[in-house]
């Protein structure tokens, strides 16, 4: 009887080592399978912004060449300035201090003074040509800044994002 019980004993220790070690297994199998779920998801991921960042290089490059051509079209029109805006313009027009400092607050964004004080005199130093050089310079600025604004957004859409303000077409 002693050896019966013996047995007996000893086969639930092997039923409950193998049950231990099948749930271990077990155990083991399904983190395995989750962590292989997890690297799938981020293979894609990373797929995904792989894939993104080669067409916003490609964006990039579009983007500075297009800055390139506003700026070279900006210098190409200052170097036309002395045509356009001769010697004896610069001579008959004198500039109002007035207008310049209207000028340089709308370039830089400043508020005006209280005081204009005489509006009409002359400025010192600052012919026609002058104006036109930095009317020039203003303007290439603004075009350039708006081909960044371009490339910047079609970046954007290329990811899928939402422009606030932007109509989205069906």
């Amino acid at each position: 009887m002693n050896r019966t019980l013996v047995i007996a004993i000893g086969a639930v220790l092997v039923l409950i080592a193998t049950a231990t070690a099948g749930a271990w297994f077990t155990e083991r199998y399904a983190d395995a399978q989750r962590r292989a779920k997890e690297s799938t998801e981020l293979a894609a991921s990373l797929r995904s912004q792989l894939d993104s960042t080669e067409a916003s290089i490609v964006k990039v490059t579009e983007y500075v060449d297009r800055v390139q051509k506003v700026y070279v079209q900006g210098e190409t029109i200052v170097k036309e300035i002395p045509r356009y805006v001769t010697g004896q313009a610069d001579a008959s027009c004198t500039i109002p201090v007035g207008f310049v400092r209207l000028h340089d607050a709308a370039a830089s964004g400043a508020m005006l003074g209280p005081n204009p004080g005489d509006p009409d005199a002359p400025a010192a130093g600052i012919s026609l040509s002058t104006v036109a050089g930095t009317v020039t310079g203003n303007y290439t600025a603004g075009h350039a800044n708006a081909e960044q604004l371009k490339a910047l957004q079609a970046t954007l859409r290329a990811q899928g994002v939402t422009i606030i303000g932007e109509v989205s077409t069906p």
